[in-house]
């Protein structure tokens, strides 16, 4: 089982994103997935999760409304937009999936992880 996160880098404050995790060894289409992220100094965060058949997506308060969530299955792969950056959401993002349905918010329910991916935004 394997996770490859991509489509970080660096962008000007209100600017957009699009972060990708594409799975190996595994088919996705039964797991929950989500996206973890960890700035420097601190813990790491929940940002955003969906359910094995895209159904209920759930996020974190900080990113509603900026940041999307989605999935491919026939494409092993999952997907988070994020417009409206600020600088607060420079971290390195994390993808990481759970033999379970639907996503919850916790890291310790997830077994897998990616390597992460850096995002950093200039005011």
């Amino acid at each position: 089982v394997q996770l490859q996160a991509s489509g970080g880098g660096l962008v000007q404050a209100g600017g957009s994103l699009r972060l990708s995790c594409a799975g190996s060894g595994f088919t996705l289409g039964n797991f929950a997935f989500a996206w973890f992220r960890q700035a420097p100094g601190k813990e790491r965060e929940f940002v955003a999760g969906i359910s094995w058949n895209g159904g209920n997506r759930i996020y974190a308060e900080s990113v509603k409304g900026r940041f999307t969530i989605s999935r491919d299955r026939a494409k092993n792969t999952m997907y988070l937009q994020m417009s409206s950056l600020q600088p607060e959401d420079s971290a390195v993002y994390y993808c990481a999936t759970a033999r379970r349905a639907v996503a919850g918010t916790g890291a310790e329910q997830y077994a897998y992880w990616g390597q992460g991916t850096q995002v950093t935004v200039s005011s």
